[in-house]
């Protein structure tokens, strides 16, 4: 049988998409059969790869003139680089918590922070790492979409092979026998490599949240630490005390967003990093400019031979390069070369200076190590730096919290994270979002982690394991990366993967011994969001599962008759379902405990790709289900994980004007049915094919289509004649006997009038539980933990903003 669907567009031509499946009877021309239906899909489906490729052009990167991209790269300085840019208030303190041996040693930390800067944030991410964006969106669930649609990994397979005809599913084919092509069947051939991938991006995910936990804490712990220079009597309950004030008044405001205000971030982190840059070079000219010694890598070498401590002090080198991770989660905000500009430009060179300036001062003060950037400031403009440095770490705490918000909505929209409640707080800039469920939690972590250490030195142990983790899942991610995406030789894979791990490795061994230190924060953390993730993610697919294996059968659905066995009353229902094909099995326990069904239904599939955006001419994919006489549609709603699920009365006028249009077009196709050129061709096929799943039938060349009718008692379809008049008017009649539509005008008519007598919205309220056969972990994970969060998440209805007056919820419960 032949499926069709198609793709309504708010703007240009229409895109059929077919679909050809087995038939259900084993006859004995079935391999002609398949000849035939091969050979007029190949007809009716011709190549689009014109249109496809100037389409896809369309999200390519844009090129901007250069004083547009200098200006974006202005206000890149706030959003992607506050973290980075407020390292230098706690790095050699950490480096050195107690105390400096000789000058030799502090050149040597210096040399170590020098090439760190090097080959993490300028070679590895400014120039390798973030260009492997997914359209412009960075971060680890940005690289996962990429390897989910150029390899078969993704979990839940809820995706139809028209997916990948939208222009922003970008993927590549591979010839048989290359590298690319081993790789993606090692990673498609076993499901263990796919739950490994999985857990992988989860865990980088749960580590960039502590990192939304960890950097307000230290950033803004660090910044009012300077108070103390000033008022050497303060106790340092009093610096935490102000601490947890300005956090408490920082997650306040996050419902207000960012809009009214991100226009201050970009003027005040640039006076910081211009700060910063002078007050190292005249450090350097006043101190000791010896510490230029520094950029020769000898230094680094002796520096590690000097022994352990030398070793466990790349705890504290390593925060020099903390967010780094933030210059790819941010990417969305702006393009990537107004990233390489803004920090080659002003960001790199300011923080070498600032870090040698340092150096040059402690080397010259061994015995003021601690606060080290505010002691080495000149009096008259120690309050004026305080000033900026706070407001810095407040501008590097805000881009942190909202990198973590975006983080959470792509969990959810790829299915890893229960429901929670994303408000748009810009009408202007779509990507600013915010959710009062995790700014709430992480401002008790945030809190509790700042009340709890008091002091930058366990904060910055916990700070140091997160960042190195996400550092290390993104470096093995980019490996499939580079050979499936890039298709890069396996040299450059290996010396990109040797390069970062020879920096990375050391860096790590260094943070595990500290993780009785304080490094145990984020493993906590992020121990907690994995299970929650990971169990709402396999309760999420074991639901999907049954769902698909227990869907009713066309048959069953034929054989009730166009009346469904019930009353038809005015009105259309659109039934809310998981499954992208077939009916869900909660549609059957509708109808076989209620007397009455509504005039028209339309089952409503809302699912989120592996891409960025759909686009939203490519959104709807509509088609008829069963025969005209019994007024079923189906809807598939394609999101992406940066989309956004507009309001009910929205989407509902979209998907009936997708509805309208498609009637519109279907009888447009059918008017072609009666030319010689069709006629032809039809003589070729079979006069009575299967049917699986009830429909429309397709056959002839180009835009060229006969609607099948489906008897009401019988698995099968066959031929209707269809008349076309002057007008346009087309007439089907059934084989049950009922006369259809005698015009589009008639159908449509028909339809508005269902609209106007009431839209309800039908929400299956699936509950699962584990067999009692199942094994004790998986009746923990389902029966409590899946339950739970289900309890106290959104329910389905608050998602899709649906109406509590018009929706109808229909519960069951499946064991898996």
């Amino acid at each position: 049988m032949g499926d069709v669907f198609l793709m309504i567009p708010k703007d240009g031509p229409v895109r059929r998409i077919y679909k050809v499946s087995e038939p259900m009877e084993t006859r004995t021309n079935e391999y002609s059969r398949k000849g035939a239906m091969w050979e007029l899909e190949r007809n009716l489906d011709q190549p689009m790869d014109a249109e496809a490729g100037r389409l896809r052009n369309m999200y390519r990167e844009k090129t901007y003139p250069t004083i547009l991209l200098l200006r974006l790269a202005f206000q890149s300085l706030g959003v992607v680089f506050g973290d980075l840019g407020t390292s230098p208030l706690y790095v050699f303190y950490n480096i050195f918590p107690h105390g400096i041996e000789d000058t030799e040693q502090v050149i040597g930390a210096l040399s170590l922070i020098i090439y760190s800067l090097t080959l993490i944030p300028l070679v590895k991410y400014v120039f390798i790492v973030l260009r492997a964006n997914d359209n412009g969106q960075g971060g680890t669930f940005a690289l996962y979409s990429l390897l989910c649609r150029h390899a078969k990994i993704n979990i839940i397979p809820n995706q139809h092979r028209t997916d990948q005809d939208l222009t922003t599913y970008s993927r590549r084919t591979y010839e048989e026998k290359s590298l690319a092509a081993k790789i993606q069947r090692w990673l498609e051939g076993h499901q263990f490599r796919k739950n490994l991938i999985l857990i992988l991006v989860l865990f980088g995910t749960c580590m960039a949240v502590g990192d939304g936990i960890l950097t307000p804490a230290i950033s803004v712990l660090s910044a009012t630490g300077g108070i103390q220079v000033e008022e050497g009597r303060m106790r340092n309950d009093v610096v935490v005390i102000i601490s947890v004030l300005i956090l408490i008044g920082l997650f306040s405001m996050q419902h207000y967003g960012t809009d009214k205000v991100s226009w201050l971030f970009a003027p005040i982190v640039f006076v910081w990093f211009i700060l910063i840059g002078i007050l190292g070079a005249v450090n350097i000219c006043k101190y000791d400019h010896s510490v230029l010694k520094a950029f020769n890598p000898v230094y680094v070498y002796r520096y590690f031979k000097r022994g352990k401590t030398s070793w466990t002090s790349l705890g504290g080198i390593m925060l020099s390069i903390t967010g780094t991770e933030a210059l790819f989660a941010d990417l969305s905000y702006f393009p990537v070369q107004a990233i390489q500009i803004a920090f080659t430009v002003v960001v790199f060179p300011c923080l070498l200076l600032q870090y040698t300036g340092q150096a040059a001062f402690i080397a010259a003060n061994t015995n003021q190590v601690s606060h080290a950037f505010y002691i080495s400031l000149p009096a008259p403009i120690l309050w004026p730096a305080f000033a900026v440095a706070t407001a810095a770490a407040i501008v590097a705490s805000q881009a942190t919290i909202s990198a973590t918000y975006s983080i959470i909505k792509q969990a959810l929209a790829l299915g890893c994270f229960p429901r929670v409640k994303i408000i748009h707080t810009s009408k202007k800039y779509l990507g600013q979002i915010y959710s009062p469920d995790i700014n709430w939690i992480l401002m008790v972590f945030c809190i509790a982690v700042t009340a709890g250490f008091k002091n930058q030195s366990q904060i910055a142990n916990a700070y140091g394991t997160a960042v190195i983790m996400v550092m290390l899942v993104t470096t093995f991610l980019m490996i499939p990366i580079m050979l499936l995406v890039w298709r890069s030789h396996w040299t450059l894979v290996v010396a990109f993967t040797v390069l970062s791990l020879l920096v990375e490795i050391p860096y790590f061994s260094a943070v595990v011994r500290k993780i009785d230190q304080g490094g145990w924060v984020p493993l906590v953390f992020a121990a907690g969001f994995l299970i929650i993730m990971y169990v709402w993610h396999y309760g999420t697919l074991k639901r999907y599962e049954f769902e698909m294996h227990s869907k009713v059968s066309m048959a069953w659905i034929l054989g009730l008759g166009p009346s469904l066995g019930l009353v038809r009353v005015p009105g259309i229902g659109l039934v809310y379902t998981e499954l992208a094909s077939g009916v869900p099995h909660i549609f059957s326990h509708f109808i076989t405990n209620l007397p009455a069904i509504h005039s028209t239904l339309v089952f409503v599939c809302v699912k989120y790709l592996p891409v960025y955006t759909v686009p939203p001419d490519e959104r709807f994919l509509v088609k008829r289900i069963g025969p005209k006489n019994f007024h079923m549609f189906r809807c598939v709603a394609r999101y992406g994980y940066k989309d956004i699920h507009k309001k009910d009365d929205d989407f509902e006028k979209m998907l009936f004007d997708s509805l309208i249009l498609f009637v519109r077009l279907e009888t447009m196709m059918e008017e072609y049915s009666d030319s010689d050129e069709y006629s032809t061709l039809m003589m070729s096929l079979p006069n009575n094919p299967g049917i699986s799943n009830g429909g429309v039938t397709t056959t002839g060349t180009n835009n060229v289509m006969e609607v099948m009718s489906c008897t009401s008692t019988h698995d099968s379809i066959v031929p209707v004649n269809s008349k076309s008049n002057d007008t346009g008017s087309s007439q089907v009649m059934p084989a049950s006997g009922q006369m259809a539509f005698q015009s589009v005008g008639d159908e449509i008519a028909f339809l508005n009038a269902c609209r106007d007598a009431g839209v309800v919205h039908i929400l299956g309220n699936t509950v699962i539980r584990a067999r009692r056969d199942s094994g004790f972990v998986k009746k923990i994970a389902i029966n409590y933990m899946y339950a739970f969060l289900r309890k106290i998440c959104r329910e389905n209805s608050a998602i899709f903003n649906v109406p509590h007056e018009s929706m109808l919820n229909v519960g069951q419960v499946f064991y898996v």
